[in-house]
């Protein structure tokens, strides 16, 4: 625990002007991020004594180590900043909301020749329309069925479009009429999009215009006796008024406008959002968060809009934003809105109306959200606590190990040997810090010592982490442009890839472990063990869980530790040794794979994937590309007589390829595919 007058800054050195602050631990990693409009006055709040300050506040800054700031010029500069870097560092004792779920949304695929109408989840797409979200993926359905009728855009998929186009005959919906079938010729590219701008268009809002011009044609279909084409116009409407249906009209027709709710107590806060779009509610989505900082009410309406709108642009934010508090400086945010959107945006509080009952009704749905994750989360986290207590105690451990790396080995029969890290934090899986290792020290299978060399390596760029940030000179201000993290070079993917400089970000190999578990028995925690006190490091503790009899084994005990088949803690190891069990085998896997589907003329310097696919395809399979003679090899597209000759030389020194059995049968299975046997 640090002393916060260690680290703090002289009254002089601190700028009294708008600009966003970092707290950084002893680790140099990043744990708060905040702004102000007077950094002098906001940061001098964080050194009081610690008596006054609030619970969560003297946690934070007992576990910080140095304080740096960044000046900016506006206020809306500092809202950008500090929600660009909550998003680069994932500080701990930030606020950061979490989705419980992953929405669907109805996405139009504008961004090609045909647009698509399909249901659409995670990041989103350049190029792509969205609505919603939607509760579920089902209800986005039933809408599409029914609007495909008026609007037959494309749905299918890119194989089943080109099948299709290379048969002449559209699917079954082309032939009820719900898709024009661009792929058979029916409609011209100009035509279909026509097609998906309307069903844009009317997903938008923008449904009367529509209705009324279909009731118009209809009543002048009747008029011309054209009875069939009326009745079919009738039946248009009629399905577009059901779709309109499924979103109750609960605003003013032309409103476009979200509505956020914020429902807390002492420890969490739940968000609720409902999105209006022409009158009616298009989507709904919600949040819940720790409260890991002293904020307020207005202080979650900020977060809650940093991550709502901070990815979005032009019509993804509504001209209206209605929340139950304004923020610190509602100006500022207004401004960061509007930039966002591209015009003005009104962020206000209802008073009064059809908006204010709304409201009532968002809230009450926060408030729900918020009881029924308190509800759930309830017998977890008392389970969790539980699970690392008994740890702590079977194993000796001064305090619960809130951070827990477990380690495995797969290969196949000394094959493609390799080990994965996984790390659990406070009982939760944490993938972003998981790692993979390939054996470099040895070939052969020796699990052992394939124990020992991944656990030197993890712990040596431990060292060498600690070792580079140790003790820093205290920098009290960044004048300086804030470094792109997309040009750093990427160290997740090779452990041993040279370390790149300390920009706080949190995958990092600097974290260092409560409890070190290998999957495996005496000889694994032997070997880890004598990894580690090779390196002089003796505060991380080590066992191992051998699969056999769920024995837990410390070093240097010839008796396991027999935990209770009804423990919690004992579940937890086998969670976490489980889960390291399936990374490695899924790395080993894919590994194995990419050998197997290797082929002789990856050999041949400047042969790019190209002109291998073309030699493939001229001459139907490696084995008749062998038999060919190298002025039959000149006769394929782009290849010349000296690369002919390597394509001749790689192929004849090339070892016979294993055949491949079918275990079911007994049968060998030709090489036919361009060199894979499987």
């Amino acid at each position: 625990m640090a002393d916060p007058s260690s680290y703090r800054p002289k009254p002089g050195q601190i700028p009294d002007s708008p600009g966003v602050y970092k707290f950084r631990d002893e680790h140099r990693r990043v744990i708060y991020v905040g702004k102000a409009k007077n950094l002098r006055q906001r940061l001098a709040n964080y050194f009081q004594d610690l008596a006054a300050l609030h619970p969560r506040t003297r946690t934070m800054v007992t576990t910080a180590a140095s304080v740096e700031w960044t000046v900016v010029s506006t206020e809306v500069e500092a809202l950008q900043l500090e929600y660009s870097w909550i998003k680069e560092f994932d500080p701990r004792f930030n606020v950061k909301y979490r989705d419980d779920k992953s929405y669907p949304y109805l996405a139009v695929t504008l961004n090609e020749e045909f647009p698509r109408v399909q249901v659409m989840r995670g990041a989103k797409k350049k190029g792509v329309r969205y609505f919603g979200p939607y509760g579920h993926a089902w209800a986005i359905r039933e809408t599409v069925d029914l609007m495909l009728r008026v609007f037959p855009v494309r749905t299918c998929s890119a194989g089943v479009f080109k099948n299709a186009a290379r048969t002449g005959r559209p699917c079954l919906l082309g032939y009820i009429g719900k898709c024009s079938a661009p792929c058979v010729g029916r409609v011209t590219p100009e035509e279909h999009r026509e097609l998906a701008d309307d069903f844009c268009h009317f997903m938008a809002g923008r449904t009367g215009t529509y209705i009324r011009r279909l009731e118009k044609d209809m009543m002048a279909a009747a008029e011309e006796m054209e009875y069939e084409r009326a009745a079919r116009l009738r039946d248009d409407v009629e399905a577009l008024k059901r779709a309109m249906e499924k979103s109750a009209v609960v605003l003013a027709d032309a409103t476009d406008a979200d509505l956020i709710a914020v429902a807390e107590d002492e420890l969490e806060a739940a968000v609720q959002i409902f999105h209006v779009r022409g009158g009616r509610v298009r989507g709904q989505r919600g949040w819940v968060t720790d409260k890991v900082e002293n904020v307020d009410t207005p202080g979650l309406v900020e977060h809650a809009l940093q991550q709502l709108y901070g990815e979005e642009a032009g019509d993804a934010v509504p001209k209206e934003v209605l929340v139950p508090a304004l923020p610190e400086d509602p100006d500022a945010v207004s401004q960061w809105l509007a930039g966002r959107r591209g015009s003005q945006v009104s962020l206000r509080i209802p008073q009064r109306g059809d908006k204010k009952d709304l409201m009532t009704t968002v809230q009450r749905n926060a408030q729900q959200a918020l009881g029924l994750h308190k509800t759930k989360r309830a017998s977890d986290l008392t389970t969790r606590s539980r699970a690392l207590e008994e740890i702590a105690e079977a194993l000796g451990l001064d305090t619960a190990p809130l951070r827990i790396e477990c380690f495995d080995i797969s290969h196949l029969q000394g094959d493609d040997v390799v080990a994965s890290m996984v790390v659990f934090e406070d009982g939760l899986v944490r993938k972003s810090e998981y790692r993979r290792f390939q054996i470099k020290g040895f070939e052969g299978q020796d699990d052992v010592r394939s124990m020992h060399e991944v656990i030197g390596r993890r712990f040596k760029r431990y060292l060498q982490d600690k070792e580079r940030t140790g003790e820093w000179e205290e920098t009290p201000a960044e004048t300086g442009p804030v470094p792109d993290p997309t040009t750093a070079p990427d160290t997740a993917s090779d452990p041993d890839a040279e370390p790149r400089e300390d920009d706080g970000r949190p995958k990092r190999f600097a974290y260092p472990p409560q409890l070190v578990v290998v999957d495996g028995g005496q000889p694994q925690v032997a070997a880890a063990k004598r990894a580690l006190d090779e390196l002089g490091i003796d505060d991380i503790a080590v066992c191992g869980l051998a699969k056999r009899l769920e024995e837990v084994w410390l070093p240097d005990d010839d008796d396991p530790v027999v935990l209770p088949r009804s423990s919690e803690g004992l579940y937890l190891l086998q969670r976490v040794r489980d889960e390291a069990h399936r990374f490695a085998i899924t790395y080993q896997r894919a590994k194995r794979a990419k050998r197997i589907r290797s082929s002789p003329l990856d050999a041949v310097t400047g042969l790019g994937e190209t002109r291998k696919q073309a030699l493939i395809k001229h001459f139907g399979s490696v084995k008749k590309l062998k038999q060919a003679t190298i002025d039959e090899i000149c006769e394929v597209p782009g290849i010349g007589r000296r690369t002919a000759e390597s394509v001749a030389v790689a192929l004849a020194s090339a070892a016979p390829a294993t055949p491949a059995v079918n275990t079911a049968t007994g049968e060998i299975i030709e090489e036919d595919d361009g060199g894979s046997t499987t």
